[in-house]
């Protein structure tokens, strides 16, 4: 009896065990997801504002931009490393579709309201220190916001489960060796520089 018991006692402790390192794992692998997400949508949404700016487009059309490239960049950041694992270009944008939609969705619904309670941040122009600040509040809102939903996503075996198959594929040949390699921390490292390089220029001019 006792023999038994402590058997399933330290079952239960592996199992529990277990859970925890799934958990972890999950966790681990929605904060990388949310902030790839991020990156693309924040590099889709000073483009187009930067380019709404440029053309004298008003507000709504620039923000209409500035989503559309969101969603674009969003995408596109998602889609390099499949295309680099080797998966046709079809089959990668129908798994990063299903991928990642709901996540930039959810960040570019939340960016673009914490933007417009912010005053003046939407109007500010890029030469503006209230647009740079805005939009790194906004931003951290935004990944506040979808990192539960990729939690979720994940536990679900959706959202980044989809493409995390492909992550341990063999090393790409041919023409795939050129598509690049662009690692999460790297992608969210030039993101804070550039939103860093704006806010400083903003304050010199």
């Amino acid at each position: 009896m006792t023999s038994h018991h402590t058997d399933h006692t330290a079952h239960a402790g592996q199992e529990h065990a277990g859970h925890e390192g799934h958990g972890g794992s999950t966790r681990t692998m929605a904060l990388a997801a949310t902030l790839h997400c991020l990156t693309g949508c924040a590099i889709g949404e000073i483009a187009g504002l930067m380019i709404g700016t440029a053309l004298g487009l008003g507000t709504g059309w620039t923000i209409v931009l500035a989503v559309a490239l969101a969603f674009l960049f969003g995408y596109t950041l998602s889609t390099l490393p499949l295309l680099r694992a080797g998966v046709g270009v079809g089959a990668a944008l129908g798994v990063v579709l299903a991928a990642d939609t709901l996540s930039i969705a959810t960040m570019e619904v939340v960016d673009n309201v914490v933007m417009a309670l912010i005053p003046g941040a939407m109007d500010a122009g890029l030469v503006n220190p209230v647009f740079w600040v805005g939009m790194a509040i906004a931003l951290t809102a935004a990944f506040a916001a979808a990192y539960p939903v990729n939690v979720v996503l994940l536990r679900r075996g959706r959202g980044h489960a989809l493409t995390h198959r492909y992550s341990e594929a063999s090393a790409p040949t041919g023409a795939r060796r050129f598509i690049p390699a662009l690692a999460t921390s790297t992608l969210v490292a030039a993101l804070g520089a550039f939103l860093l390089g704006g806010l400083v220029v903003s304050l010199a001019v």
